[in-house]
């Protein structure tokens, strides 16, 4: 099976850009350490401070639902509900060789 890779773009509202990130920053270490986690890393845009972007890489698609369902990830959604203005994420596979 191949490995799956994830690009998640959350944009923070203004005015809780500190609460956003601070949740983000939080579920690093515990997202690094399941099952499967190859690359969890954050980035923040330099010219939009609200804009973050995750890069991940997981051994696979059930690894990534895993993470999903985790304690740490279910308390960062309730933590940002109402904070976040837009949210993309794009799940996918490698194809060059």
């Amino acid at each position: 099976m191949s490995k799956i890779v994830v690009v998640a773009k959350i944009v923070a509202k203004k005015e809780f850009l500190s609460s956003v990130k601070s949740s983000l920053q939080n579920l690093i270490v515990p997202t690094r350490l399941e099952d499967g986690c190859i690359d969890y890393i954050l980035h923040q845009d330099n010219e939009d401070p609200a804009v973050f972007v995750f890069y991940e890489t997981w051994e696979n698609l059930a690894c990534l639902e895993n993470h999903l369902q985790s304690d740490h990830y279910i308390a960062h959604a309730k933590t940002v509900k109402g904070m976040i203005e837009d949210k993309e994420v794009f799940k996918m596979t490698r194809v060059d060789i």
